[in-house]
């Protein structure tokens, strides 16, 4: 199998992994320097770099390298550490820089407004893939977002083709209540790294409440970030986007304040005293 192949492929299908590459070598050891080995994010491994103990702690290092996004170097001392001796090592040492493969993220529009447009603008510059859906043909179009990879003329077209994973965020900022419900009790649902709707408080809860009508548990709104973005005091689309693209760089670099946030509204949201 050849590697580079192989990420192409997990990129394209929005697959995560880590390639180890071996990137020095001092003595005697089993494999060559710029030897490969890429793991994937179910586990599964293609190429080496070894083998036996080192191969493993390598496997373990690259799990780590996806969740965190963040590169990292190991060095070994086969000569000095009897734990390497597998049969495999012949002694030396060697340096491995593990790295993350990752897919684009993908940025999911749901509503052609201005907000979204704004946003897909910015978004794009930050290194989003945009995707845009509205049941509005003036709103969902080439002319409009020419940014966008995949244009939807409605939501249940976007809700068969979209299959949201780890690199996926979805925001939801369509014209109404009832779009804005029906699009987040399909994303509840999925598994994306991230769901946004916007709106005041009110219509967050008001939403909420109605899909827990619906039998949809209470718990699955900790999920979501809504209101949607950091609270910076905007007003204006471009502003509003501003807020929303710094919460997805957030929660794409681990910043811990988001999540915080998000629990803390959804857990008002089931407070008994907001029912009024």
């Amino acid at each position: 199998m050849d590697i580079f192949e192989e990420i192409v492929r997990l990129r394209r299908e929005g697959r995560r992994a880590a390639l180890a590459t071996i990137v020095r070598v001092n003595g005697s050891i089993p494999s060559f320097e710029s030897s490969r080995m890429l793991v994937r994010e179910d586990g599964s491994i293609a190429g080496t770099v070894g083998g036996g103990c080192v191969e493993a702690e390598v496997w373990a290092a690259a799990k780590e390298v996806m969740r965190s996004e963040r590169p990292r170097s190991l060095n070994f001392n086969l000569n000095n550490d009897p734990s390497y001796d597998t049969g495999l090592i012949c002694g030396g040492t060697l340096e491995i820089f593990v790295e993350p493969v990752l897919p684009a993220p993908q940025l999911v529009l749901f509503g052609g407004g201005h907000v979204s447009l704004a946003l897909a603008r910015m978004a794009t510059q930050a290194g989003f893939e945009i995707a845009v859906a509205d049941d509005r043909e003036s709103f969902a179009n080439r002319e409009r977002f020419p940014m966008a990879r995949y244009v939807y003329t409605t939501f249940e077209d976007a809700f068969q083709k979209i299959r949201p994973n780890s690199s996926t965020y979805l925001v939801i900022v369509t014209r109404g209540h009832k779009d804005d419900m029906r699009v987040l009790e399909w994303a509840i649902g999925t598994e994306p790294r991230y769901i946004g709707m916007i709106g005041s408080q009110r219509k967050v809860i008001a939403i909420y409440r109605a899909l827990e009508a619906k039998g949809v548990p209470v718990e699955t709104f900790t999920r979501v970030h809504a209101p949607v973005g950091i609270e910076i005091g905007a007003e204006t689309p471009e502003e509003i986007a501003v807020s929303i693209l710094a919460e997805l760089i957030a929660e794409r670099r681990g910043a811990s304040a988001v999540r915080h946030k998000t629990v803390q509204i959804a857990a008002k949201s089931a407070a008994p005293a907001a029912r009024g």
